[in-house]
């Protein structure tokens, strides 16, 4: 198997800390008491010592996100980045951690990552935004009511009418979800759901109804990455970055070329490429989902199944740990584990679970019983504007 890193001529880079904070309902926590929680636990699952840690990755969060946040956790980092794209943000910023790291401008980076999204709203410090903004190119659609569900609705509208992906192929993808959240103890929602409560519940934006939607909730992780001389003296095995890869594609709707095409089909790409494997070698899937059709596309552009062929490729059963398939969103993913806002920093951790053989839930197993050995975590941003997809493996 692989083992490289991203940069092949410098160090290879691990995971070697993984943590939530408390997730779900958290009334009682600031977003900065969530950052502080989930790295307190990633460094104590990495079992380094603090002053190790030279580097920091942070958004979402404060005027100046990374200076904020690394005054707030006690770290004085000689390398950041607060790279924003959404929910591809933290695939993003993994890949660059892992170049710096390579390159030799840090040895160790932490990504950290907290939100109580769902806490301020029902304690009225804010309100549901249905757009980014109404600056720039984003002038042009937010005054029509272009909301962002409807964007991503519109979308699989498209695929339908190009593919014929029907609206029970995009429910499955909801109710396997929920099946993986079962036997989740951190899992939000974990009673079951059928195809039927998918598709008769409250029409949010034609053709989602709430179930194909992702929860709201609190919540926060954090990863660290750790250059490989420092992997003898960690607490757990590592889990190698094999391969990243990054793609943006647009803003306004009127400049998306294709809308059934996310952009993780160059991500993925380029993140298979450099890692040296294929799809087929994938053993689980990691995948943002704000949306059920966001899941269909993106293992279409990943390369698991052709274009067109999503619809068939998720059904049912096919994304279950233990259905036979391609196990994807193992934890239960955004739409019954946990979504507090940009949440591609936990499909990180839930691929670092898995590989280590640690998933509170169902664990992945290969045929032969065996952990598996490669996973794919692949973060959009935005409205398909942006991905960022990362290949880890064991070894």
């Amino acid at each position: 198997m692989p083992t490289t890193s991203r940069n092949r001529s410098g160090r290879r880079v691990a995971v070697v800390g993984i943590s939530l904070s408390d997730c779900g309902r958290v009334d009682a926590a600031t977003p900065y008491a969530l950052h502080a929680q989930a790295a307190r636990r990633a460094l104590a699952d990495s079992g380094l010592d603090r002053s190790l840690i030279d580097g920091l990755c942070s958004a979402g969060l404060g005027a100046l996100a990374p200076v904020e946040v690394a005054e707030y956790l006690g770290l004085r980092p000689r390398w950041v980045d607060s790279t924003a794209v959404g929910g591809a943000t933290w695939e993003v910023m993994a890949g660059h951690a892992a170049d710096a790291i390579a390159a030799g401008h840090a040895g160790a980076v932490l990504l950290v990552y907290g939100s109580t999204a769902r806490a301020d709203i029902k304690a009225g410090r804010r309100t549901s935004n249905l757009s980014f903004g109404a600056r720039g190119p984003l002038q042009f659609e937010a005054p029509y009511g272009h909301t962002l569900v409807a964007k991503y609705a519109m979308a699989a509208r498209r695929h339908m009418h190009t593919y014929g992906t029907t609206l029970e192929q995009l429910a499955e993808v909801a109710v396997q979800a929920r099946a993986n959240a079962a036997p989740n103890p951190e899992a939000m929602f974990r009673e079951p759901i059928t195809v039927d409560e998918v598709l008769s519940g409250p029409m949010i934006a034609d053709p989602f109804t709430k179930l194909h939607c992702c929860v709201r909730s609190d919540g926060g992780c954090a990863v660290l990455l750790a250059a490989e001389e420092y992997v003898p003296d960690t607490a757990k095995p590592p889990v190698w970055i094999l391969g990243t890869g990054e793609h943006v594609s647009h803003t306004t709707m009127s400049e998306w070329e294709d809308f059934t095409v996310s952009p993780a089909q160059v991500s993925g790409r380029l993140a298979f490429e450099r890692a040296g494997v294929r799809p087929e070698d994938i053993d689980l899937a990691e995948i943002y989902d704000a949306f059920t059709y966001m899941t269909l596309v993106t293992l279409e552009d990943l390369g698991f199944c052709a274009k067109g062929e999503g619809g068939a490729f998720v059904g049912k059963d096919r994304l279950t740990v233990g259905g036979g398939g391609l196990p994807v969103n193992t934890d239960g993913g955004g739409l019954s584990a946990c979504h507090p806002g940009m949440r591609g920093l936990f499909l990180l951790v839930e691929a670092v679970r898995q590989l280590r053989g640690e998933a509170p839930g169902a664990q992945v197993r290969r045929t032969d019983g065996s952990l598996p050995e490669l996973a794919v975590a692949s973060g959009t941003g935005g409205w398909f504007c942006s991905s960022g997809t990362v290949v880890l493996g064991r070894g």
